[in-house]
């Protein structure tokens, strides 16, 4: 018996796991081409959550306003 090219033997009943397939195919390739991108915008998010944390400490935020020494520039 010849065999049919194009068919599946499941008759269409498998789409759906298809979709899928080639929805996590599309979204892989995605992340492969935006992989600078990504990785850029997760550094400036750890730098902003790090800043944050050193100024939200009294300690820490000294270091940032005074100068040690001199004449002091800042109006603060």
């Amino acid at each position: 018996m010849a065999k049919r090219v194009g068919m599946s033997r499941d008759n269409g009943r498998g789409r759906k796991g298809w979709t899928l397939t080639a929805a996590v195919t599309n979204i892989f390739e995605f992340v492969r081409l935006a992989e600078f991108e990504i990785l850029f915008i997760l550094f400036l998010i750890i730098a902003f959550i790090i800043f944050k944390d050193l100024t939200s400490r009294p300690e820490y935020n000294q270091l940032l306003v005074k100068k040690p020494g001199g004449v002091d520039w800042w109006p603060y």
